[in-house]
């Protein structure tokens, strides 16, 4: 199987775009030249330097490129795995969006009441192609994220499947994937959005862009 449309940029993957392209290259400075440990520290960058916050979805296409997620400096999982990826495919590791239903057993009551549902419809994740072999990475939550929501931060080694925590640190249930809607070489904005508005319809109202909550999930589990 060819691995050549898994390290092409696109304009979802744009890791020709100069900003993210330096972006890249500061945070790899001084790390060894093996592609294991570059993928690491790349995970760590975008885990925990780009926050977690469902809250700024917007079905523009432009949105869900890595470059944006950059610039922003907040986003959802999907942009955030796909930085990920545009990362690893600048330094010649392959990598394929992955999506799937999960049922978030820890969330904000704000969060939950404005989606109408604990399963969030297209969760994204990254595969990487690492010493012969495609590993799960999951850098959506940001730690200090994690540390309110008392689960740790997902590590990722290079070699096994990081994928969201099934329990907090007190064994209370956390993630639970139930659907699985496949493996991509770019990102099906369509798809994307389609399931998005066919799950939380409400949300829109005839509208093209949902009627978004103002602030973060941060804001909404540290406040008393």
């Amino acid at each position: 199987m060819t691995m050549e449309r898994y390290l092409q940029p696109t304009a979802f993957f744009d890791y020709d775009h100069p900003r993210l392209a330096a972006w890249i290259e500061s945070q790899l400075e001084g790390v060894p030249d093996e592609p294991v440990e570059q993928i690491k520290t790349l995970y760590l960058a975008v885990r925990d330097s780009i926050n977690y916050n469902p809250y700024v979805f917007r079905t523009d296409a432009n949105t869900f490129s890595a470059s944006y997620a950059l610039e922003t400096g907040e986003t959802y999982c999907i942009p955030k795995a796909v930085l990920l990826g545009a990362a690893a495919r600048s330094i010649g590791i392959p990598s394929r969006l992955g999506l799937a239903d999960v049922r978030n057993h820890l969330s904000s009551p704000k969060l939950i009441e404005w989606l109408q549902s604990d399963i969030f419809r297209m969760h994204g994740y990254i595969e990487l192609f690492l010493n012969g072999q495609w590993v799960k990475a999951t850098p959506a939550f940001n730690r200090q994220l994690c540390e309110l929501m008392k689960v740790e931060p997902l590590e990722f080694d290079g070699v096994h499947d990081s994928m969201f925590q099934e329990y907090t640190e007190d064994g209370h249930a956390h993630m639970e994937y139930v659907n699985d809607h496949g493996l991509f070489d770019d990102v099906p904005h369509e798809f994307i959005v389609s399931g998005v508005r066919e799950a939380y319809g409400h949300l829109f109202e005839d509208e093209e862009e949902p009627d978004m909550p103002k602030g973060s999930l941060e804001q909404d589990i540290s406040r008393p």
